[in-house]
């Protein structure tokens, strides 16, 4: 049977990711999947995207909104672009998508099984299923709109799936993983997350078997049109019946700004103290760069928790868009030099790794336990300091947003003043 991990509240966003952000989350999210798959192996990836919280951390480390539905839209997709070219050397395989991508994935099963020798026709199938329980069989008021199915030369795969309620502009998000895996119709899932919509009819859930099984009896003895002719009889005096147990959930709000409530400080605090601990012996070269090498260990030090943090350090996943800001300038906007810097820092270990130098993958860890270390006694400023100061260093650090390039905003503000 596959774990239950929670739920979380995710607000409905439209918009597009911008090329700019897009092209470095690509880039980023295969080389921090690369660096997991060194240290840790594929199923642990897997696990990792099963798990809500890491999931919503790992796309807030990239620079995506924090608290957006856009998150699964935009890793989902990151993962595909980055990792299709890597298929071949890692063995995990993305599939599926938005919209008319995700009613692709069965055909794109097939190639794949027909590539490394999988049964294609199985993953197809548990593809169509997974779907149908989360739009069928789970009744909770959110339409599927993607479906991304992360598959291994070994058979073994998760899902991540997503719902909208229009009505409420809210998402669901959905988490499948194959390892234990029993039944379909079995409690199945390893997460769902989205906040509680009224009432949820759950027939996938284990205590609904006997629901399952009755629905199939009603059909076989009185026929549809005796069910319906039932049910308007009954419609009237219909005694309310306890709401199910809900999944364990994180709550994303629907504020844009990142709040000290938002965040856990003292692991913030831990991880700014680290990098300032850890920066001068294992990334010297770095401190050297002009402008950003302070600032572009701080970041290392959020990727560095994304690769080897365990499941409860992801509670928080606004703290990790203190990494690389948000599109939509919410902590503040992407400081593109630091973004680039850490790409730069971890491409070279990744690609070092690849060749058994474990030597600046060993020194990215150093950082995650450093922090975990500091992380009963560290102190520092207030949220909204470090977020200010964020703001001041902006133009210096290439700060751009959905909104354009901050040193043009700031000399556009200055005219006005």
């Amino acid at each position: 049977m596959a774990q239950r991990a929670g739920s979380a509240d995710l607000p409905l966003h439209g918009g597009r990711v911008p090329a700019w952000l897009g092209q470095r989350m690509t880039r980023l999210g295969a080389l921090i999947t690369e660096a997991i798959v060194q240290h840790y192996g594929r199923d642990e990836f897997l696990r990792r995207l099963a798990h809500p919280f890491w999931f919503q951390s790992f796309g807030s480390v990239m620079g995506m909104d924090w608290h957006s539905s856009g998150i699964t839209t935009s890793v989902i997709g990151a993962l595909k672009r980055g990792l299709t070219p890597l298929s071949g050397e890692l063995g995990i395989h993305v599939c599926g998508g938005r919209g008319q991508h995700s009613r692709k994935t069965p055909d794109e099963l097939l190639a794949i099984g027909d590539r490394v020798g999988l049964d294609g026709i199985r993953l197809g199938t548990a593809s169509r299923l997974v779907a149908k329980v989360d739009s069928a069989a789970l009744q909770d008021g959110f339409d599927l709109y993607l479906h991304g199915f992360i598959v291994t030369d070994d058979g073994k795969w998760v899902v991540v799936q997503q719902g909208m309620n229009g009505d409420r502009r809210q998402a669901r998000r959905y988490h499948w993983l194959s390892e234990g895996l029993e039944s379909f119709v079995d409690s199945p899932h390893a997460a769902i997350e989205g906040k509680e919509q009224g009432d949820i009819v759950n027939l996938a859930d284990r205590r609904a078997e006997a629901s399952r099984q009755g629905q199939l009896d009603l059909l076989a003895s009185f026929g549809p049109d005796k069910v319906v002719a039932e049910v308007i009889a009954l419609e009237g005096r219909r005694q309310p019946e306890p709401a199910q147990l809900m999944l364990p959930h994180l709550i994303m709000p629907g504020h844009h700004d990142v709040r000290e409530g938002d965040v856990n400080m003292k692991r913030l605090h831990a991880t700014l103290s680290a990098a300032a601990d850890r920066g001068p012996e294992d990334f010297p070269q770095l401190l050297l760069t002009p402008g950003v090498g302070a600032r572009t260990v701080k970041a290392l030090a959020m990727v560095a928790e994304v690769v080897h943090g365990a499941p409860c350090r992801f509670s928080d996943p606004a703290r990790f868009s203190l990494a690389h800001g948000g599109k939509d300038r919410h902590p503040f906007p992407v400081p593109l030099k630091v973004y680039d810097e850490t790409i730069k820092v971890m491409k070279s270990a990744v690609s070092k790794g690849r060749l058994g130098r474990e030597e600046e993958l060993q020194a990215l860890k150093r950082l995650d336990d450093q922090a975990r270390r500091l992380a009963h006694y560290a102190t520092g400023p207030d949220l909204k300091e470090i977020i200010a100061g964020e703001y001041r260093d902006s133009a210096r650090f290439g700060g751009r947003s959905v909104f354009g390039w901050e040193e043009d905003l700031s000399a556009a503000k200055a005219r006005e003043g």
